[in-house]
């Protein structure tokens, strides 16, 4: 009887919620949760007590602009892509880590995520950060089902798993570190050979979330990794240029994945699996800041700019006294505001598509 007036009164609450949307969902869609997986740029807490870890952020100047200045574990100022999505759907103000010691039974029927900073689709780039491999977060994504049985039952869990949208962020770490930085994979990999490995592995990914009952999932493409600041300063030369290496190997592997994902698509007509681009929307605001309200995208907020990312974004540096003039909060990740700029797009150009 309690689970029961649980359940109704839930419903109540996300009612409310969806009626304050950003955007208008398409005839009788109902979305009653987002499920996000991948790795820092929609890490909203997950990372928080890998200690051994450096793709950490649970220090200031971390959330120097979220709820009271908290640094959560998010890699920005403040909300992070995995959050304004839900805001934007009109589900809850914020997306909680599974990890969450805290996490209540409201949080796991409207949606968490799996995300941990540092990961790869290759399994490679997730040791070398030291950090749980991608397969593990599908075995929370099972766990949480098993959780959410005994929660509301095995009726209302399939309901939710096979109706939430469910989006995976992955890829900058593959190209970025594990292939160009370090160097590591070269060895016995070119980059086309790489990039098959990246979604060979990827696809491992997809037909998994589909086999525990997911079928709205959206798949975001690499960034223009080679034209975010620290890759600017490793490859861009002494004008600290684009790293047109990284971005052309970016464009490669969304062609790839793009494919293999519209083969996934025609195999399961009872799914809907997007692509959904984000290469060209990040490059716009970075070549054009000023046309979105922007006006720095080469350097980030903390630190010098140029390199300061995870640990090495931490109190001991100067932080910029206005975050919201840069495209980039570190020399990685964006900023607030910047996301806010290319959520809004992903949503409004893919929405009618995944829901």
């Amino acid at each position: 009887m309690k689970s029961f007036l649980l359940l109704i009164l839930l419903v109540i609450v996300s009612v409310c919620l969806r009626t304050e949307a950003r955007i208008k969902l398409p005839g009788n869609a109902t979305v009653p949760a987002v499920i996000v997986f991948g790795d820092s740029i929609v890490d909203t807490g997950n990372n928080n007590n890998n200690l051994k870890s450096p793709a950490r952020s649970n220090f200031p100047p971390y959330g120097r602009d979220f709820q009271g200045g908290l640094p959560t574990g998010r890699y920005s100022n403040g909300k992070v892509p995995s959050d304004l999505l839900v805001e934007e759907l009109g589900i809850k103000e914020l997306l909680p880590p599974y990890a969450d010691p805290n996490l209540q039974p409201e949080d796991l029927l409207t949606g968490v995520c799996f995300a941990v900073g540092g990961v790869g689709y290759d399994d490679l780039t997730s040791k070398l950060a030291v950090v749980p491999p991608l397969s593990d977060q599908l075995e929370k994504f099972k766990e949480y089902i098993e959780r959410l049985k005994e929660l509301v039952g095995v009726e209302r869990t399939n309901f939710i798993v096979a109706n939430s949208v469910v989006f995976v962020v992955l890829s900058s770490n593959d190209i970025a570190n594990t292939y160009y930085t370090s160097g590591t994979r070269t060895l016995h990999y070119d980059i086309s050979s790489y990039t098959d490995l990246m979604v060979n592995q990827a696809s491992i990914f997809f037909q998994g979330l589909y086999g525990v009952g997911v079928r709205r999932l959206a798949i975001l493409g690499a960034p223009p990794i080679g034209c975010v600041p620290s890759q600017r300063t490793l490859g861009g030369g002494l004008e600290r240029d684009c790293y047109e290496k990284e971005n052309e190997a970016a464009k490669l592997f969304n062609c790839k994945l793009s494919a293999k994902i519209d083969r996934l698509a025609k195999d399961r007509p009872d799914a809907r699996i997007v692509y959904a681009d984000i290469y060209y929307p990040l490059l716009d605001l970075i070549q054009n800041p000023t046309a979105y309200g922007f006006k720095i995208a080469k350097k980030g907020c903390c630190g010098t700019g140029v390199i300061e990312a995870a640990l090495l974004c931490n109190p001991l540096d100067t932080t910029c006294e206005d975050d919201s003039i840069y495209v980039f909060w570190d020399a990685y990740h964006p900023t607030e505001k910047a996301y806010r700029v290319l959520v809004k797009q992903i949503v409004s150009k893919y929405v009618n598509k995944f829901i």
